[in-house]
């Protein structure tokens, strides 16, 4: 007999029990939703300006964030000792920084943060200091808040939990790709490489340059041939 979908069982149940693939999506979307709250608050207070820090067109959401959070979970979770993750998690922390800044600079010609002006710094893209307080912060988001996270999780309603979870991932699925394909052709055309696809001249008529930049103004478009 086939089984029905959301049966009285599986209403019963916790929703996204251990650390399942639904439990490591809402982790994902919060990680999104409070990296970029904290860099639109630091920005606040350090330049008296509020400023749109998200990293999709879409949505109070920077996926790099979310990523950060669910590969910490993975990788530190089941670490006991205190001192041991905080070291790991640092290594991490910055190795994942230089990763997606380089990667951003690779592929879209453009970056989002410069540390070479900070002392310590690795080519810019991370640093030492920087390093050492994702180590930190890592520690506390997976030791400290995951746990009271999971709880708070699991006990979302199981039928509304699968649909929800279901949606976000195609929301942000789409959502993500719209907008690093508009910033992958913004690179592009900033080395007056012409649209080779109907895709590319509907990106160049919808999100102009002026567009991105009011959407990402920290973003800096690196123009030119030139590369480390």
């Amino acid at each position: 007999m086939q089984k029905k979908i959301f049966n009285k069982t599986e209403i019963n149940e916790p929703f996204a029990y251990g650390m399942s693939f639904y439990k490591l999506v809402w982790c994902f979307s919060l990680g999104s939703i409070f990296g970029t709250w904290y860099e639109e608050i630091i920005t606040f207070f350090k330049f008296g300006v509020w400023e749109n820090r998200s990293a999709v067109i879409i949505g109070p959401f920077n996926p790099l964030y979310g990523t950060a959070y669910v590969i910490a979970l993975l990788l530190f979770f089941r670490i006991k000792k205190p001192i041991i993750v905080i070291f790991l998690a640092s290594i991490f922390g910055g190795a994942f920084e230089y990763a997606a800044n380089w990667a951003q600079e690779y592929f879209t010609g453009s970056v989002s943060w410069d540390y070479s002006e900070l002392f310590l710094n690795i080519n810019g893209r991370t640093s030492i200091i920087y390093s050492l307080f994702w180590g930190v912060l890592i520690f506390f988001l997976v030791k400290i808040i995951y746990p009271y996270l999971s709880k708070k999780i699991e006990k979302i309603p199981h039928r509304f939990g699968v649909i929800f979870t279901r949606i976000f991932i195609v929301f942000i699925t789409l959502n993500m790709f719209v907008t690093y394909s508009m910033l992958i052709r913004q690179g592009m055309r900033a080395k007056d490489i012409e649209p080779f696809t109907p895709l590319g001249e509907l990106y160049d008529e919808i999100f102009t340059d002026e567009y991105i930049a009011e959407l990402f103004p920290n973003m800096v478009l690196q123009r030119g041939d030139e590369d480390e």
